[in-house]
């Protein structure tokens, strides 16, 4: 079990850079964190990792040589998916990216035969706000059609960061749109079957979110369990990744 995540810290190649750490059981310790190296990061930013669901691919943003504008999304592939340092050569998803912020990349692939879906967020003009949350259907290996907003989720605000559960039902991002606890808030969205819109967002309430900015979830492909980070007094950094687990599933 592998968890992917960016940070500043010492041993690093640039500003931020992507990072793993191992265990071998969810009753386990994480190990030591490991950076991906000079291949995946560079001496500029490299942040928000994601997995494709078979966990071939890895999503993530870069301000790297050769992208289209400030931040980009980049994937890179591995062949082999129990080696976490395997990963090939990044490539740009020029398809998705534009002159703009195009970042927070989330591939959403059930296997129910529908052409994958990218969700991702962007400030390229014709949102709501800065940063938006947008779709775009996958129409070849790393080929994606026309981006689509979202507009059920989003906001004149900041909506960012979607992380969609494994069967499609559920969404959590992050918003400083109004109604929230702080900086930044999670919030999340159902809906009965894929092809529905998706429900209003809900802030997650003072249990999760706090008056300090909580960011960038990851929901667990068991459902139950949902990563992200905040800086909120109690950890060692600025920003500490922190884990909230439920019994109830939501959109069922």
């Amino acid at each position: 079990m592998s968890l992917y995540f960016f940070s500043f810290r010492p041993g690093g190649f640039g500003a931020q850079d992507i990072w793993v750490s191992h265990r071998p059981s969810t009753d386990a310790a994480w190990g030591t964190p490991w950076n991906l190296g000079p291949l995946i990061n560079t001496d500029g930013l490299e942040a928000v990792p994601s997995l494709s669901r078979d966990q071939h691919w890895l999503f993530f943003n870069s301000n790297r040589a050769g992208g289209a504008g400030q931040i980009d999304i980049w994937a890179s592939y591995r062949a082999n998916i129990h080696d976490n340092f395997a990963w090939g050569p990044p490539v740009n998803l020029s398809s998705l990216n534009t002159a703009f912020n195009d970042a927070g990349a989330w591939l959403f692939d059930n296997d129910d035969g529908a052409s994958p879906l990218m969700f991702f967020v962007s400030t390229r003009p014709g949102g709501l706000g800065n940063f938006d949350i947008y779709a775009a259907p996958m129409t070849g290996k790393g080929i994606f059609g026309p981006a689509t907003l979202v507009n059920e989720l989003n906001s004149a605000a900041n909506d960012r960061r979607p992380s969609v559960r494994f069967d499609g039902l559920e969404i959590f991002f992050d918003s400083d749109c109004h109604g929230g606890s702080g900086g930044f808030d999670l919030w999340a969205s159902t809906r009965e079957d894929v092809s529905q819109p998706w429900s209003a967002p809900v802030n997650l309430g003072g249990t999760v979110n706090s008056e300090f900015s909580d960011e960038i979830p990851f929901i667990a492909a068991h459902r139950q369990t949902l990563f992200f980070e905040f800086n909120r007094p109690g950890g060692s950094g600025a920003f500490d990744i922190w884990v909230t687990t439920r019994t109830t599933l939501r959109g069922r």
